[in-house]
């Protein structure tokens, strides 16, 4: 189960500390209920459902442009509150403890919001967030853990390299909630291509489908969905949990790359033509997921702790 470690080093950052106990494995601040734990990974079909999975908000006062480009750094708290919450890890920074928190406590609101910010620095925010880096982040946040004689992993899975992608997701979820990232691809220059233009992290909680299979159903914790979105002060409290349901459906696609501009020289590469790939990707389609752009799921991080 637990795989080589990811050793980083931690980065320094000053958090507010709380000190208020809080008893593990609580219903109250974790997924939504009604929440049954599965884990039926025998046969051809596969059930993974992880209960205790925060559910918190990334748009909150006091990030960068309200915390619009945090959704990794906040997919990434929502694993750690399951650790912390429901497996008693003691993870965290400095003085902060991930398992004396509560999301849903307004008088928490702004210690969260800071663990966030040092999630994000810990994962070399620059505007956004990649899946190498918050693998990073997670690293140093379960310190406390191996200092206390946890043992941590974590990895990566793409849909280029996978050949069945569904089922390693549903085997890895099976260890712990994942942060999977789907890209928002828009047409591209020639017919039948596409574009990314942009991404989304979300955490995963809870998966349905079969070992093989070119379709999976899954439930999401999405930082960036909240129902009360825009309304009142959402940037300054906790939105109520949901678990949002999408499915997952394997295609071929035509990928357009576009040249990236080398800051470094004095010639604009991006002027340069980009270049077409056919990749494997998985199509995300739920209610709350219509817009502009096709969302294609990518890759996910996975975690893994034990003692």
């Amino acid at each position: 189960m637990i795989r080589n470690a990811l050793i980083a080093t931690a980065a320094t950052a000053t958090i507010a500390s709380v000190f208020a106990p809080m008893a593990s494995a609580d219903p109250v601040i974790g997924t939504p209920p009604p929440c049954v734990s599965a884990s039926d990974l025998a046969g051809p079909d596969f059930t993974v459902r992880k209960c205790g999975v925060s559910d918190v908000d990334q748009f909150r006062a006091g990030l960068e442009n309200n915390g619009g480009a945090y959704c990794g750094p906040t997919s990434l708290y929502n694993v750690l509150h399951y650790w912390a919450h429901e497996k008693d890890a003691p993870v965290g920074w400095i003085t902060t403890k991930v398992a004396n928190l509560n999301p849903k406590d307004q008088a928490d609101y702004g210690v969260i919001t800071n663990s966030i910010g040092r999630i994000g620095v810990d994962a070399k925010y620059n505007g956004s967030t990649n899946l190498t880096n918050l693998r990073t982040a997670w690293t140093i946040a379960t310190k406390p853990a191996r200092d206390a004689g946890w043992t941590t992993t974590t990895g990566a899975v793409d849909t280029k390299n996978s050949p069945d992608f569904a089922g390693e997701l549903a085997k890895k979820l099976n260890e712990g909630p994942l942060q999977l990232v789907y890209g928002r691809y828009k047409e591209g220059p020639t017919t039948g291509s596409l574009q990314r233009s942009g991404g989304h992290i979300v955490t995963v909680v809870s998966a349905t489908g079969s070992f093989g299979g070119n379709t999976v159903q899954l439930k999401l914790a999405d930082p960036g969905r909240a129902g009360d979105h825009g309304e009142g002060d959402y940037l300054k409290t906790q939105s109520a949990y949901e678990a949002l349901d999408v499915t997952l459906t394997k295609k071929s696609i035509k990928q357009y790359v576009a040249v990236a501009d080398d800051e470094n020289t004095e010639v604009d590469e991006s002027l340069q033509p980009g270049t077409y790939r056919t990749v494997t990707r998985w199509e995300l389609t739920g209610p709350r997921y219509v817009g502009t752009t096709r969302p294609m799921v990518e890759a996910f991080n996975w975690f893994d702790m034990a003692k």
